[in-house]
């Protein structure tokens, strides 16, 4: 079985009253510390009981500062009440005035979204249907300025790197230039550098005689030399003297 609805009304048994406060009272107190907790926020609680007794609970044990600051704030308050009596039929009045207002603008935007159209007379559609003209003329010319802003950013854009290319252009080829002079001077200097070997073909310069006992004839000795026997004629290249069979290898 549930527990009943208990009815808030003051219990008229004394004991009963005191028994329920006694059981009531610790969870007051358990929420107004969970609240402080759980929201940090300052709570300050205090409880007289029916025979005087005191019981509180402060979240940051100060109660004496919480209690300063809702003095404060209480006489704060109180100033601006005597100092404006008809603020406060003012403020109802105001809201009043604001919430019909936006109730207003919130219909006028229903209707411009095309909703809620039936209650709306001829004369009403066609001045609905004028301030949509108007409204998308606007939109039209602020879409084309944006547009024509976006082609000019693109146009300077393009006139930018075409500056930029034609300046990368003019560097390429002056260094194009350089490299080939560079190139054209390095082949002058070994065109103008002399020969230090010889060519190989050609031999010193020879005495005939001297020529004749360094080079006798192929297949004859020494011995047949001394004997008396028919030197090789020596043949003349340019003002060198050469064997024949040297000439051979030289022709070749």
């Amino acid at each position: 079985m549930g527990r009943g609805k208990v009815q808030l009304k003051r219990i008229e048994n004394k004991i009963s009253r005191q028994v329920t406060f006694s059981k009531r009272r610790p969870g007051l107190l358990k929420k107004a510390h969970e609240i402080s907790v759980l929201c940090d926020a300052e709570v300050a609680l205090i409880v007289f009981s029916t025979r005087g007794k005191l019981y509180e609970y402060s979240a940051d044990s100060s109660m004496e500062r919480i209690l300063e600051r809702y003095e404060l704030y209480s006489q704060a308050e109180t100033v601006v009440t005597d100092t404006y009596p008809e603020a406060q039929g003012n403020w109802c009045q105001e809201y009043g005035r604001l919430k019909a207002k936006v109730e207003t603008l919130q219909k006028s935007q229903r209707h411009l979204m095309g909703e809620q159209l039936e209650d709306l007379t001829l004369k009403q559609l066609q001045q609905l249907e004028q301030q949509l003209e108007v409204s998308f003329k606007h939109v039209r010319s602020r879409k084309h300025q944006l547009l024509f802003d976006s082609i000019t950013e693109l146009q300077r854009t393009e006139k930018l790197l075409r500056e930029q290319n034609t300046i990368m252009e003019k560097k390429l080829m002056e260094f194009q230039k350089m490299e080939a002079l560079t190139q054209q001077d390095h082949w002058d200097i070994r065109g103008q550098q002399p020969m230090t070997r010889p060519p190989p073909f050609l031999m010193p310069h020879l005495h005939p005689v001297q020529n004749a006992g360094i080079y006798p004839e192929r297949g004859s000795s020494s011995s047949d030399a001394d004997e008396g026997g028919a030197e090789q004629p020596l043949m003349r290249v340019g003002s060198s003297s050469l064997p024949p069979w040297m000439l051979r290898h030289v022709n070749r």
